[in-house]
């Protein structure tokens, strides 16, 4: 039987009904982006007007210039669109208007670090909303929590709660929140065999208080031990886990304790261990499905839910589908499709029920960083150069339109009726038909 939950205007509780991603996608989709991958957490909204064509120029509602560069996703709640960035050293939190004016900015941290030259910054993790509120995390372990009028409220150092980052790349996980938990994933550790240091905790999202922590165990050694992905919730109504992805396994937690239910191996065989095979792309969820991408070429793995213990061999891994996964852009689950964005721009198009590909054609030949967006009939794809593609939605590879920003791009494109934010290194625009 279904579940009723009311819809989160004005900051109420989030939303479920029988498959939670469902109703989420098609109640949440008018005014709320909450968080990095949209209303149910999948980069799924229903149908939206957002124009098929556009550019930098092109159906352009505003242009909002920014004072630095990152890779996070805006969120966006009623008529504020919040977004972390680096201005040089400093960190900041900013929220503007659907107008495209600022409303405030907050410094909230200081000692910006960059990975790869340009390729991400400390303020990679994306924020949250529930539309009185906003949480920030910055690579250095600061968590904030803000009213939408800019007070603080909280503020947490978690290197200092949970042990100083050893990271690579640095700590870009994004966190989660459900029914007003905030859930983080912090996996990291040194490149010797000692033990990895994955941590899994809960935060009150009010009040900043511990619900609880985990010890997150691992045999993954090297370059494996640190994890770029964010942890993801599935929520059907039955079940309930924290989804976890990173040094070599995938795994479920009890959202109320954290205890850990099951746990997926498998994703780098022992018996050609890659030890230089971290994982970027987090898992994505979807009708009865939890789907793991890996990296560098390896597999997507598909497990049901309902599994308890090791569920590497059993009946709850769907389907393997070997050297498939894209290894930065997470994927997007439907009933009928998987549809996967590889780095190199190849769009990869899954059966849900077997993993058969139904095809595998590229795009463009640019590097690709942000994570595919879906709605109605059309899902985006967006190269770190700032070219988003518009694919059709369904079995048939089909590019709808190829749309040029000029300008480097590393975030999710966000959905909001029929607007398209769309956040490079240089600005944040609105796309609309005009």
């Amino acid at each position: 039987m279904s579940r009723l939950v009311v819809c989160p205007k004005a900051g109420m509780g989030l939303l479920a009904l029988g498959m939670s991603w469902v109703l989420a996608s098609s109640c949440l989709a008018d005014d709320l982006w909450p968080q990095w991958r949209g209303p149910a957490g999948t980069g799924i909204v229903p149908n939206s007007n957002f124009p098929t064509e556009w550019s930098n120029e092109k159906n352009v509602l505003f242009r909002f210039p920014l004072p630095g560069p990152a890779g996070s996703t805006p969120v966006v709640a009623g008529d504020r669109i919040f977004l972390t960035t680096a201005a040089g050293d400093d960190l900041h939190l900013l929220c503007i208007s659907t107008s495209g004016t600022e409303i405030w900015n907050r410094k909230v941290t200081t000692g910006n670090q960059t990975a790869r030259v340009d390729e991400g910054n400390s303020a990679s993790p994306s924020p949250i909303t529930d539309g009185t509120h906003v949480w920030a995390m910055f690579g250095d372990g600061s968590l904030i929590c803000f009213t939408i009028d800019g007070e603080e409220v909280w503020r947490r150092d978690l290197q200092k709660d949970y042990g100083a980052f050893d990271i690579q790349f640095g700590m870009t996980s994004t966190p989660v929140m459900h029914e007003g938990t905030i859930y983080l994933q912090l996996i990291h550790g040194p490149w010797n065999r000692e033990p990895s240091l994955g941590i899994l905790a809960a935060l009150d999202a009010k009040s900043g208080e511990q619900k609880w922590q985990v010890e997150r165990r691992t045999d993954a050694i090297s370059e494996n031990k640190h994890s770029y992905a964010s942890p993801v919730i599935y929520d059907d109504g039955t079940h309930k886990y924290l989804v976890s992805h990173g040094a070599d396994y995938v795994t479920g937690h009890d959202l109320t304790t954290g205890a850990e239910v099951w746990r997926c191996g498998g994703l780098n065989p022992t018996s050609n261990y890659n030890e230089y095979l971290r994982f970027v792309a987090s898992p994505a969820v979807g009708p009865g499905l939890i789907v793991a991408p890996t990296a560098k070429g390896g597999p997507v793995v598909a497990i049901r839910p309902g599994g308890t213990g090791d569920i590497t061999k059993s009946e709850f891994v769907a389907w393997k589908a070997e050297e498939t996964t894209p290894d930065v852009p997470s994927p997007i689950v439907t009933k009928d499709y998987i549809y996967l964005c590889r780095e190199n721009g190849v769009a990869v198009c899954l059966d849900a029920k077997t993993g058969a590909t139904i095809y595998e054609e590229r795009t463009n030949g640019h590097n690709h960083r942000a994570s595919p967006v879906l709605s109605g009939e059309r899902w985006l794809i967006t190269s770190r150069r700032g070219v988003i593609t518009v694919l059709q939605a369904g079995p048939d590879f089909k590019v709808l339109a190829t749309n040029d920003m000029k300008e480097p791009v590393a975030s999710s494109p966000v959905i909001i009726g029929d607007r398209l934010y769309i956040r490079s290194f240089d600005a944040l625009y609105a796309i609309g038909n005009k």
